[in-house]
This record gives C-alpha cells, sequence and structure tokens, in this order.
C-alpha cells in the first residue's frame, strides 16, 4: 500500500511549516483541522481538508481510514485549558479518558496516538519533516551571554528541568539568579510577560527545555518572532533552548529579529538531548 500523509492541524504557523515541507519533499498531505484552532488558510496548501472537533476522534479515525491515510503529524497549538474544559468527547475519546492514569495533554494525545496505532496510522514525529529547524547548539546570535545572563542560564537550567519532570512547564523566567515565574498552562509568552510584571525593570533571562521523556510526536518546545517581540516587551535580554529539540518557527526572521533586538540566545545541550540539532 503506498504511504499517504495527513496532517493534525492545531494553531500557529507550525502546521503550514509542515505542510511546506511536506510538498517541498513531494509528500501532498490531507489536514484534520482542529475546530476553533486550525487557520482556514490551511486549506489552500492541503491535499484536502476537513475540520475536526476536540472530541471527535472517531470522526478523525474514520477520515484518516476512509483517505488511505498511513502516516500522520501532529503540529500546532491547541490552548491546554481548552483540551480538558471545551471538550466535547464522543464514546471513543470518552472511553480513553477513562483509562488515563493522569488527565494531563501528553497522557491524553499519547493515548490518541496509541489509537491510531491500532488503526495501523504511525503518528510521526512533529518535526519529521522539519529537522534544518531544530536549534543547534551553542550560540545563535551574534551576541553571547554575558556573564549575568550566563549565571541566570545555569541557574534556570536547574529550576527548567525539575519543572519539566514534573510534567508542569517547560519554561522559568529569571533575574538575578531568582526565579521569577515557572510556567503552566498559560504558555511561554504568557510567562513571561507575567515575569515582567515583578521584575521592576530589571533583565529577565528565559530558559526552557524539553521534558525529560519529550514525545516529539506532539508538543515540541517552540519559539518564534512573536518569542522576540515578548522579550523586547518585557525586558528580556536572553534566551536558552534546548539543542536538537526545539523548533525555531521562521528561523530566519526569528534570528534576524533576535540580533536587531540585541538579544542572546543559546542552545545548549540537555542532559536528555537525543537529537543532534544543526549548528548554526
Amino acid at each position: 500500500m503506498a504511504e499517504r500523509y495527513a496532517l493534525i492541524a492545531g494553531n500557529g504557523r507550525f502546521p503550514f511549516l509542515v505542510l511546506e515541507a511536506a510538498r517541498s519533499s513531494g509528500r501532498p498531505m490531507l489536514v484534520a483541522a482542529v475546530r476553533q484552532e486550525a487557520d482556514p488558510a490551511l486549506e489552500k496548501l492541503a491535499d484536502g481538508f476537513h475540520w475536526i472537533g476536540l472530541g471527535e476522534l472517531s470522526k478523525l479515525v474514520d477520515l484518516l481510514k476512509r483517505e488511505g491515510v498511513t502516516h500522520a503529524v501532529m503540529a500546532g497549538q491547541v490552548k491546554h485549558a481548552q483540551i480538558f474544559s471545551s471538550i466535547r468527547p464522543d464514546w471513543r475519546l470518552l472511553k480513553l479518558l477513562a483509562s488515563l492514569p493522569r488527565r494531563n495533554t501528553d497522557s491524553l494525545i499519547g493515548a490518541v496516538a496509541g489509537v491510531l496505532a491500532e488503526e495501523g496510522i504511525t503518528l510521526l514525529d512533529s518535526t519529521a519533516f522539519l529537522q534544518p529547524l531544530l536549534a543547534g547548539e551553542g550560540v545563535l546570535t551574534r551576541r553571547a551571554p554575558n556573564e549575568a545572563e550566563r549565571g541566570d542560564i545555569e541557574y534556570g537550567l536547574t529550576v527548567a528541568l525539575e519543572l519539566a519532570r514534573l510534567d508542569i512547564g517547560q519554561t522559568v523566567v529569571i533575574a538575578e539568579r531568582a526565579c521569577l515565574a515557572v510556567e503552566a498552562m498559560e504558555g511561554t509568552d504568557a510567562v513571561i510577560l507575567r515575569a515582567a510584571a515583578l521584575s521592576n525593570g530589571k533583565p529577565l533571562t528565559v530558559v526552557k527545555v524539553a521534558k525529560p521523556h519529550q514525545d516529539m510526536r506532539f508538543d515540541v518546545p517552540v519559539v518564534g518572532p512573536s518569542t522576540v517581540h515578548t522579550m523586547r516587551q518585557a525586558n528580556a535580554t536572553a534566551l536558552s533552548i534546548e539543542a536538537g529539540r526545539t523548533l525555531l518557527l521562521d528561523r530566519d526572521q526569528f534570528l534576524r529579529l533576535a540580533d536587531e533586538a540585541g538579544l542572546a540566545i543559546e542552545g545548549s545541550e540537555g542532559p536528555r538531548s537525543k537529537v543532534q540539532g544543526p549548528k548554526s
């Protein structure tokens, strides 16, 4: 049977990048777009387009099987709060929810991946077509972290790794080796702005890591141009991300904006990194 690909799309730029990369490699993709999250403009790039509600697991499985899909990719954010507050589960998802040991996003989407596998559909890493966009190791911008920022990064990594181990969040914001804010469900940009409200104007350092057992099929750590805009707004001057496991959306624009703002961005080799990112 010929391979056929589908994209399960959430919000943001990530799904567009996957579609563009897949098409350039000769792999057209069907799109199952998550309602109230995905951008309707994805239809212009898709080889077939369908809207799917968050709770419609049976509809998703039936669609992919009907279209002969053998491989699927999940890309784009679905708001964490919406997953558990706005979801209206069908019978298949109700059964799945009842079997979960924990009601968190990883458990839920991991279980969905298991359902797809049972139906002969392999869920690929979200970055399968985007390896050049993964952060490389070392300084990525013209400016390297200064001594104060380096100290904040070293401290922030110890806090962020513990936070990620507990599956609470993946980002912390540090000022003068003190942790001002940790991420929960609000996302990277929101936690940076929350830290700014507590900083009394002090320069901030942002540290973002992957989880100890990050499942690259979904919930990949992502930064992009919006991260730079938020950092400038918050007087954050340095950013540490995990090499090989952090996706740089619109990489060239992201790094150009960071250089224009005088930011220092570094790809750190996390203790659990399994994928070697490209050198910059």
